[in-house]
């Protein structure tokens, strides 16, 4: 037979095997652990006398072979209401069951020269196995002092004790027959122990880990409630100052215009200065509802292959009449055939406030250049100027909600919003945004957009 064959074999009988003891226990969703334990002592018992009952009376071991049945009786029928009936076994009644059989074995089958010695202390441990941890120490001294009583009794009177074998050869088959009991007692009760054990380790593990798990959900729930608070401070610090500010100094440019308090020198530089904080002030309420928006609906994005050329073009021209108005030198040299994968309004707004925070931070007579690169299978690219630069300490907060917005050039404010925008817009095109400053000398801001 080959081993292959002959090991699938073998392996459906274990199976089998295993399958029908599972049976005769019990699953552990219907018994508990001591009745499991039971079951298996009762089938291991039964089977037992099953062979000791006609062994014992063949040898001439009349009393063994009575104990052998009573005990097989005995167990078959705690065993049947348990398993069949649900009715729990009775430790008292198993307990001097041993007791009482063990000690007429005693006497009956050579005492101390016998094999009940070897066997007492296995059924103590079987008591043990299926008793409650409060009747344990009473069965404790109660076999130890059986034990003692039925060996000071066998020593006091000797000729009570009866020697049913002959020395050498019937000692030995009765040794050897008694080796059984007390080695599948012990091989039972600590297969179940690990068992339980091995379980039970498994369960505090598995609970370990939903612990772990459910601190880790409490602690991502907790670092999104403290950002949707500084959002919710953002946001109210932004309507209260950022842009009630900005209105406030329309309002009071308007009253003036309307009351004619103003000459003719005067008018046009405040009518600029009113289309500056107009143009900002629109600037930063764009930011806001679009970054309100896509907190609220959240990624909406619709990618296509469009020429990354024609798709900013309008921006870039928009982006080169503001630089003017501050005598910005506005470069830019994008590729005409790249062809890019992306959500046009979004990558819009994203060049649009690179480029309007790039002339809002450059002096005048400054330059700006918007130029592409082909790396990989991505198009960088980089909107850089000689302006004021980031202060070190703001660069690691430059992305986040919680960024200080600075000052332009000409004093021009924002909300702040405007990177974290870029950065969640253009991450939700697959791409990514970075920068590298310089204070005091410029800043050159990067994006990758995946190429089509």
């Amino acid at each position: 037979m080959p081993k292959t064959k002959f090991a699938a074999t073998n392996y459906n009988i274990l199976k089998r095997i295993n399958d029908l003891w599972f049976r005769l226990i019990g699953s552990p969703s219907m018994f508990s652990l001591e009745s499991r334990i039971f079951h298996s002592i009762s089938v291991g018992l039964i089977i037992l006398g099953a062979v000791y009952v006609p062994y014992n009376f063949f040898e001439g071991l009349y009393i063994g072979s009575v104990s052998s049945f009573l005990i097989a009786v005995f167990f078959s029928y705690q065993y049947y209401n348990s398993r069949f009936y649900g009715r729990k076994h009775s430790s008292v009644l198993f307990g001097l069951t041993g007791i009482f059989i063990f000690s007429v074995n005693y006497f009956a089958n050579s005492g101390i020269n016998g094999s009940t010695d070897l066997i007492w202390p296995a059924y103590l441990l079987l008591v043990f196995a299926i008793s409650p941890y409060r009747q344990h120490i009473a069965w404790l001294i109660a076999y130890i002092i059986c034990f003692l009583v039925l060996h000071i009794v066998a020593y006091q009177y000797p000729l009570l004790v009866k020697y049913p074998f002959s020395a050498g050869k019937g000692e030995l088959i009765d040794r050897v027959t008694a080796f059984p009991i007390p080695v599948i007692a012990i091989y039972i009760i600590i297969r179940f122990i690990r068992k339980s054990y091995d379980k039970e380790k498994v369960t505090v593990e598995e609970k370990a880990l939903a612990i772990e798990v459910r601190n880790e959900q409490i602690l991502l729930q907790k670092n999104q409630l403290e950002q949707s608070d500084a959002e919710k401070n953002k946001l109210l610090s932004i309507i209260s100052h950022d842009l009630r500010a900005p209105l406030i100094q329309i309002q009071y440019y308007l009253e003036l215009l309307n009351e004619n308090e103003v000459d003719s020198l005067a008018r046009p530089a405040l009518e600029r200065d009113l289309l500056a904080a107009t143009n900002n002030t629109m600037d930063m309420l764009s930011n806001l509802l679009h970054w309100s928006k896509s907190q609220m609906e959240g990624p909406a994005v619709n990618l296509l292959s469009l020429n990354l050329f024609s798709a900013i073009k309008s921006t870039l021209e928009m982006g080169k009449i503001q630089a003017e108005k501050k005598h910005i030198s506005f470069n830019y040299h994008i590729e005409p055939q790249v062809m890019v994968v992306a959500d046009t309004d979004m990558l819009q707004l994203v060049v649009r406030n690179l480029i309007s925070n790039a002339i809002k931070f450059t002096s005048d007579g400054g330059v700006i250049n918007i130029l592409t690169q082909l790396v990989n299978h991505e198009c960088k690219l980089t909107v850089s100027d000689n302006g004021k630069g980031i202060d070190q300490h703001k660069q690691e907060k430059i992305f986040s909600i919680n960024t200080e917005p600075g000052f332009g050039t000409n004093n021009e404010k924002g909300v702040g919003l405007g990177l974290l925008l870029c950065k969640e817009f253009i991450e939700r095109q697959g791409g990514r945004i970075g920068f590298e400053s310089v204070f005091g000398q410029g800043s050159s801001f990067f994006i990758f957009i995946p190429l089509a």
